[in-house]
C-alpha cells in the first residue's frame, strides 16, 4: 500500500520543498484585513504583505482546520487504498490535531479498512517542519510506513524550538506575558526567549537584552543541547531574513553542518509572534531547557 505524508501549513517549511516532494497538507485560517486567508506557504498571501501589515498595526487572528476539511482528505485517500501519516501541529497550541483524530475515526466507521495514522508530535513551526523532512527522507530512501511512523514517535520530543519573539506587543496580544512585562521589556530592549517543552507548552525560559546578545544565545543552545552537531537545522523567522542568514553564518562556522533550512514564519504562527521573530530547531538528546 502507498504511504502518503500529510501535514498541515503550521509546518512552516518552503513551499518548493512542500511541492516537490508531494506533500499533502491543510492550511490553518488566518484573518486578515477582514479577509479569511488559508496559510498556503506565502502563495496567495506574501510573507511581505502579511507582515508588513502587521507593522502597520493589523491584528490578524487564527482559527483550526475543522473536521470536515480533514476527513474529506482521509476519504479520498482511504478510496484510493492509501496509507496516509499526518505529521500534525502541536495540540497545546491548537486544537489541529484533535480534529484531524476526529476525521480520522469518522472516515474508519465508513471504510474500516483505511490505514491512517494522526501524530501529535507537540511541536510547530520549523520543528515540526524538521519531522515532516526526516519522514521524507526516509519515504524516498524506501523506509516503511511502520519505520517511518517509529521514527517520528522516538524523536519526536527531541526536537528543541528555540525562539526569540522582537516584538513583545504580540505575546502580550496572545496572553503570554503581561502587559507590564511587554511594557517594560520594550523600553530595556529586552527580547524573550521562548522554549516548547515536552508538554508542547510555550514556555518563557529567559529573557536577553539586546537582539545580537539574542541570537548568540540560540547558538549556545545548539551548542549545549544539539545532539549531533552534525544534522540538519532549521530557521524561521519573520520577515527578518538577514537576521536568519546570519543565524546560519553563526552555526556553520561553529559547526559542521550537514544542511540548513531557512524559511518564513507562516500566517498562523507569525499572528502570535509578530515581525521579528527568529526561531532555530534541532534535534537533541531530549527536550530539556
Amino acid at each position: 500500500m502507498e504511504t502518503v505524508l500529510m501535514t498541515d501549513s503550521s509546518c512552516d517549511m518552503p513551499r518548493k520543498f512542500i511541492e516537490e516532494n508531494n506533500i499533502q497538507f491543510l492550511g490553518l485560517t488566518c484573518f486578515y484585513k477582514g479577509k479569511a486567508y488559508e496559510d498556503d506557504f506565502g502563495k496567495t498571501l506574501t510573507y511581505k504583505e502579511f507582515y508588513d501589515g502587521m507593522r502597520h498595526g493589523e491584528m490578524p487572528y487564527t482559527s483550526q482546520i475543522n473536521v470536515y476539511r480533514f476527513a474529506e482528505v482521509f476519504e479520498k485517500f482511504a478510496k484510493e487504498k492509501k496509507s496516509v501519516i499526518y505529521i500534525g501541529f502541536d495540540s497545546a497550541i491548537s486544537g489541529t490535531v484533535q480534529s484531524a483524530a476526529t476525521a480520522k475515526n469518522e472516515v474508519l466507521e465508513k471504510y474500516p479498512d483505511a490505514d491512517i495514522t494522526v501524530i501529535d508530535t507537540k511541536s510547530a513551526c520549523v520543528g515540526q517542519g524538521l519531522l515532516v523532512y526526516y519522514a521524507c527522507e526516509m519515504l524516498k530512501n524506501g523506509a516503511s510506513k511502520d519505520e517511518i511512523i517509529n521514527f517520528i514517535n522516538q524523536n519526536m520530543l527531541k526536537v528543541n524550538h528555540w525562539f526569540m519573539v522582537e516584538d513583545l506587543f504580540h505575546l502580550k496580544r496572545g496572553g503570554r506575558i503581561s502587559a507590564t512585562k511587554a511594557y517594560v521589556g520594550s523600553i530595556l530592549n529586552i527580547k524573550p526567549i521562548i522554549f516548547i517543552n515536552d508538554k508542547g507548552e510555550l514556555i518563557n525560559v529567559t529573557n536577553i537584552r539586546g537582539r545580537n546578545r539574542g541570537m548568540k544565545y540560540l547558538v549556545d543552545m545548539f551548542r549545549e543541547k544539539a545532539v549531533p552537531h552534525e544534522q540538519v537545522v532549521t530557521i524561521s523567522h519573520g520577515d527578518c531574513e538577514e537576521d536568519a542568514l546570519a543565524l546560519k553564518d553563526m552555526l556553520t562556522s561553529q559547526f559542521n553542518i550537514k544542511k540548513v533550512i531557512i524559511n518564513p514564519v507562516g500566517l498562523v504562527l507569525g499572528s502570535h509572534v509578530g515581525p521579528g521573530m527568529l526561531s532555530l530547531c534541532f534535534l537533541g538528546k531530549d527536550r530539556s531547557y
